[in-house]
């Protein structure tokens, strides 16, 4: 009986059914974007933060940053000969700092390894690469009046020379320096362990990587671009500082451009950088991602002299058309969902209870029957329930709709990474960037947004849309239940 009932009362109010419907499926499907266009932010975010610290990775320990000593800028110091010896030779200089000039030993990695809820441990050194090569041109010293013949090389053209009229100085024309600068990074990765570190974002596309066995081998794994850029194929050879290296493989990045040029085996960076058993990055991975907090705590307690990096201190030093828009989504985006939700809800309530008040002749007479209030109130709680249902199916189909044109646009979103403030450049620092200005260029990423639906945000529109049908048929049935058969007869009469 309920159910034909039900059946035959809908289908009498079609269109005041549908206006109810529309309304709630607006305040559904805003809602769905929302969440969809949130959950592609923080994939978004995800991206940029594993291209610098690492598939895995939960935090980052590096050393305090100190001032420096005296006598040392920490900045590189380059010695030409200049002398009339090396006039026209090309030289050339690398310079191999450490990222910061900042160090730990590598006994820090197993006390870190040893605290409570670190799931593994493993320590990488980075190196800013500068390379300067060019040559000088000597110049020619020539008197400046006189007789040209005694012009040149010799000092016969100065002041008392002989069989020149000229006391004037010779004076040195032309000469000159013509250098190139070349910056890239290079990071000493732990063979035995390369699920963390530097290399764990990136897979290698040509080649292979390293093996166990190659710890102090002189081989080199080069990013795509880097490679691109220099050239560079498997079975080539590197030369950093003097020694070469062979390319053995080719690291192409998860996502986004690759903030480390060359990587070599630990031991090997650390002789390039004469820094033996030191580390400039521990990475670091938590047994249970709830406890990350309580491990960084563990960690700056144990053991003095560090700074902790999590993922979410890195996340707020993403800058960028990717933080604005991420901050709208959750800030400005939510609210405004929950304010057109609570409008929806209200309309649809005050629509419902306008229906009842002009459904008195059919409550009266029911209840003249013999219909109970509460029986009343069932049948309009269940045409408000039906309606939330298929107010909450147009929401849903509107919202799928709207977060596949997001994702069909994909608009491009620009990060800008900054520094944490610690020891070696923060979460693993973006291992690259050879200079301030090459710096500033590798850490701005462009992203493309896509907005994915979970079940769990389709589970949350559905219980909207019963929540919904729920709080209309409450204020409608509450009315209805205040009938009573002398409003029928009135409305009669």
């Amino acid at each position: 009986m309920f159910g034909i009932y039900l059946k035959r009362e809908l289908g009498r109010r079609k269109k005041a059914a549908l206006v109810i419907a529309l309304g709630l499926a607006l305040g559904i499907a805003l809602v769905i974007t929302v969440n969809s266009v949130s959950a592609g932010m923080t994939q978004a975010q995800d991206k940029v933060l594993k291209s610098l610290y690492g598939l895995g990775t939960d935090m980052t320990v590096t050393k305090t940053r100190s001032a420096p000593t005296s006598g040392s800028s920490g900045r590189p110091n380059f010695q030409f000969d200049a002398s009339s010896n090396g006039s026209d030779k090309t030289q050339s200089s690398d310079r191999v700092m450490t990222q910061g000039g900042q160090a730990l030993a590598s006994s820090v990695v197993t006390k870190v390894a040893q605290q409570k809820g670190v799931a593994s441990a493993v320590g990488a050194l980075t190196l800013n690469v500068t390379k300067v090569d060019g040559s000088f041109t000597q110049g020619k010293a020539q008197s400046s009046g006189g007789n040209s013949g005694n012009s040149g090389s010799g000092g016969q053209g100065g002041p008392g020379g002989s069989g020149s009229n000229s006391t004037a100085a010779p004076q040195v024309q032309g000469g000159g320096a013509n250098f190139d600068v070349n910056s890239y990074s290079v990071a000493g990765v732990d063979v035995s362990d390369q699920t963390l570190g530097p290399l764990a974002g990136s897979k290698i596309t040509t080649g292979k990587t390293f093996t166990a066995a190659q710890s102090n081998a002189k081989v080199a794994v080069v990013s795509k671009s880097y490679a691109k850029e220099n050239s560079l194929k498997v079975g080539k050879t590197l030369t950093i500082s003097g020694t070469k290296y062979t390319v053995i493989g080719i690291a192409t990045p998860d996502s986004s451009e690759s903030t480390t040029d060359v990587y070599l085996p630990l031991k090997q960076a650390q002789t390039l950088a004469d820094a033996k058993n030191k580390v400039t990055t521990i990475y670091v991975k938590a047994s249970d991602s709830k406890q990350i907090d309580a491990v960084k705590s563990a960690i700056q307690k144990n053991i003095s002299g560090t700074t902790v990096t999590t993922s979410a201190d890195l996340a707020e030093t993403v800058s960028g058309s990717l933080s604005t828009a991420s901050n709208l989504a959750t800030s400005v985006g939510k609210w405004l969902s929950i304010a057109v939700l609570a409008a929806a809800f209200l309309v649809s309530a005050l629509l419902t209870s306008s229906a009842v008040s002009r459904r008195v002749r059919e409550f009266g007479t029911l209840k003249a029957l013999g219909w109970p209030s509460r029986r009343v109130t069932r049948q309009v709680v269940g045409e408000s329930v039906v309606n939330g249902l298929l107010g909450g199916a147009l929401g849903i189909g509107l919202g799928l709709a709207a977060a596949y044109a997001v994702t069909a646009i994909s608009p491009k979103l620009t990060a800008q990474l900054g520094n944490t403030g610690g020891g070696g450049g923060g979460m693993g620092g973006g291992p690259g960037g050879g200079g301030p200005g090459q710096q500033a260029s590798q850490n701005t990423m462009e992203i493309a947004l896509s907005a994915p639906v979970s079940m769990t945000t389709i589970a949350l529109a559905v219980g909207l849309a019963v929540a919904g049908g729920l709080i209309a048929g409450a204020m409608g049935g509450w009315r209805a239940s205040r009938m009573r058969p002398a409003d029928a007869l009135r409305s009669v009469s």
